[in-house]
């Protein structure tokens, strides 16, 4: 894991152009459009001035939706924390996993769930559309022998490996597969049907008890444990069970979040939900800071397992400013726990964890809210939020938005007319190419290559990027 002090550069390839595909939300055929980059490597700092300029990753593939002639415009959304009060719906679905794990109740009804993407297939089918007409491998891209060979003695000083499993039976009814990284148990993980309700008595689970002695029980755990620390989240590659006792809330104030996530279970619960974290392969490159987060900055798999068997897998990137949301994947079998809302509540609640040591560290990014797709619109029940705006990257809070958005798909939110993109490309020429194995800026590379598409290409992407990200990356060029 590299110190902060001593960091390499970001490098991108660009592709330039715009392109039309399916879109993974609407499923137009071609209605989808956006800018892409792909990332070989990337520092966190430049990752988070990225996705404060409307980028997101999917793998090492970076991109930016066209927000005024895409289909289903895609809005970068964040949370806000500290100030997050769970909502009634909320506290719903906290109640019943504390139902199920401490009686294996399940509840009765059908209970939608919310997870951080329609599916992880609709998520980034559009991504892996644009990808495949570009010819690119999204697991691995063959880097031309100029770039690979520039990059041969770096990789040899830090010596990674990165070791990677098949998680393709987490998802058994999605035809996607994701990597996990090293930390990962070695023997593949089948996820088993929970036994329907409804079939009798369970003869393996312990006999029902009145509510009334429950509670007593729980009373009394609380008063025994009320002196031992609560533990929000443990630090890499440590397991955490949800019956770490939470921090106590003061008389006459509602439970804060913490407090409903850790309740306190019995002894003789039904399940057992344990999680654990680990560093995984993503082209952030892994880095600590004095400052920083004791798990450090990077990618990060973060692994529910209930009675020992794993049913789901967070991918979250730990960012200077923001715990960012990638992809959540788990069973549709225990699709009745609304994990998908369990888990960003879990990820609020770490953000927050990680906000008590790094205090730049402050907001929870959801990924895109998209205003025409009803089923991604629930990102917006997160309150305190805020979207940016696609013209000048300010952030503006969701209530003064949604007016906006009922009229038109395409918004732009900074209400001053005057306003302009303070961070866009304002001396171009400062722009750092990677070519023929040297380090340029682009005034110079430029005298080399007088081709005038190619300096259209490298314009565009100084635009989009901005003028810190453009003066910092590496954009490789053949």
């Amino acid at each position: 894991m590299a110190s902060w002090a001593r960091l390499s550069p970001s490098i991108v390839e660009y592709f330039e152009g715009e392109d039309f595909y399916r879109c993974g939300y609407c499923k137009n055929e071609t209605g989808s459009r956006s800018n892409g980059m792909w990332a070989h490597s990337m520092t966190v700092q430049d990752y988070q001035d990225l996705i404060d300029r409307g980028w997101r990753r999917s793998g090492k593939y970076v991109y930016k939706p066209v927000m005024n002639q895409t289909c289903c415009p895609q809005y970068t959304i964040r949370c806000r924390p500290l100030q997050f009060q769970p909502s009634k719906s909320h506290k719903k679905v906290l109640k019943k996993m504390l139902k199920f794990l401490a009686k294996g109740e399940i509840s009765k009804g059908n209970c939608e769930d919310e997870p951080m993407e329609p599916t992880a297939e609709d998520a980034v089918a559009g991504d892996f559309a644009l990808i495949n007409k570009l010819d690119i491998q999204c697991d691995l891209t063959v880097l031309s022998d100029d770039l690979r060979e520039s990059l041969e003695s770096e990789e040899k000083q830090k010596g990674k490996s990165s070791k990677r499993e098949d998680a393709n039976e987490l998802i058994q009814s999605q035809d996607i597969e994701e990597k996990l990284g090293s930390g990962e148990p070695s023997r593949s993980v089948k996820v088993h049907t929970v036994p329907k309700p409804g079939k009798g008595a369970d003869l393996s689970k312990p006999p029902c008890r009145k509510a009334k002695e429950i509670r007593k029980e729980r009373k009394r755990l609380k008063l025994m444990q009320q002196n031992r620390a609560g533990e929000l989240e443990g630090l890499q590659a440590q397991c955490e069970p949800l019956s770490s006792s939470p921090p106590k809330a003061k008389c006459n104030q509602p439970k804060s979040l913490e407090d409903l996530i850790f309740e306190s279970l019995p002894e003789n619960a039904s399940h057992k939900l344990e999680f654990t974290r680990f560093l995984c392969s993503s082209p952030l490159e892994a880095e600590t800071s004095p400052n920083g987060p004791d798990c450090g900055y990077g990618s990060f798999h973060q692994q529910y397992w209930l009675d020992g068997k794993i049913i789901a897998v967070g991918v979250i990137d730990i960012l200077p400013h923001c715990v960012s949301s990638v992809y959540l994947y788990y069973d549709p079998d225990y699709s009745f726990l609304s994990l998908g809302v369990y888990s960003a509540l879990r990820e609020i609640a770490f953000t927050r964890h990680l906000h008590e040591k790094t205090s730049q560290l402050s907001y929870y990014y959801m990924g895109f809210y998209i205003h025409s797709c009803p089923k991604m619109k629930y990102k917006g029940q997160y309150r305190p939020s805020d979207l940016l705006c696609p013209e000048t990257y300010v952030w503006v809070p969701i209530e003064q938005c949604l007016p906006s958005l009922e009229n038109s798909k395409y918004c732009r939110f900074n209400q001053d007319s005057e306003a302009v993109d303070e961070g866009r490309s304002k001396e171009p020429d400062r722009l750092q190419v990677l070519y023929k194995k040297a380090i340029m800026p682009y005034g110079v590379y430029k005298k080399q290559q007088k081709d005038p598409r190619d300096e259209a290409a490298v314009l565009q992407y100084a635009a989009l990027v901005g003028q810190a990200c453009s003066e910092r990356m590496l954009l490789f060029r053949n």
